[in-house]
């Protein structure tokens, strides 16, 4: 089994997706910034998120509601100096709920959401687990 993204449902999907390629600065596999579909990626590595249209899902799957309520997921996407990509994203129009800060003694972490109230958690490692 390999695990090959993680997909929002997103009801404003031109929204979305320019917050993920312009604010955030990932990479669209192909432009689709009116959807149904798109899949960005970072610089380095194999992860990718996926937006998908919600209303073209809930004709596939019913019981899936039009309007979901509350943090829907938690995307986090981790970098190499979390105070310059803060002062990056924040130029590029990102509100975040407060400035970065500690989690515990091995992480630093900034939050914002997408347009859908997705969380977004940007993560830079202070220390490797041993």
């Amino acid at each position: 089994m390999e695990l090959t993204q993680v997909r929002l449902l997103v009801t404003d999907f031109p929204a979305v997706y320019r917050f993920y390629r312009d604010v955030l600065g990932l990479k669209p596999q192909f432009e689709a910034e009116h959807g149904p579909y798109a899949k960005l990626s970072p610089d380095s590595g194999n992860a990718a998120v996926a937006l998908q249209d919600r209303a073209q899902l809930a004709h596939v799957l019913a019981e899936l509601g039009a309007e979901p309520t509350g943090y829907r997921a938690l995307l986090v996407l981790r970098v190499d100096d979390l105070d310059a990509v803060y002062a990056e994203l924040v130029s590029r129009g990102a509100e975040f709920s407060g400035p970065p800060a500690p989690m515990g003694d091995r992480i630093r972490v900034a939050y914002l959401t997408d347009p859908e109230g997705n969380l977004v958690e940007l993560q830079e490692w202070l220390a490797l687990r041993g």
